[in-house]
């Protein structure tokens, strides 16, 4: 899965038109990051590599481009 692909998918997690993300986005100002965009974000970065994240390491998460870090996704 490219950076992009990976992107697309958090637009779809957070009811965004696909493209809309590009990682510098501040994950407060997105109105409807939330519990389901979480658990949404969690599956898409098990489908992207296998990696098993937790509900705390993304809540220290403060921006998309850190989101992308913590599930290894290459620019």
């Amino acid at each position: 899965m490219t950076r992009q692909e990976f992107l697309a998918g958090l637009d779809d997690a957070v009811s965004l038109p696909v493209g809309t993300l590009q990682g510098s986005e501040q994950l407060e100002d997105l109105e409807n990051w939330d519990s389901m965009a979480m658990v949404s974000f969690i599956a898409l970065a098990d489908s992207h590599n296998g990696k098993q994240l937790s509900v705390k390491q993304i809540g220290q998460c403060k921006t998309v481009a850190e989101l992308l870090q913590l599930a290894q996704v290459e620019e």
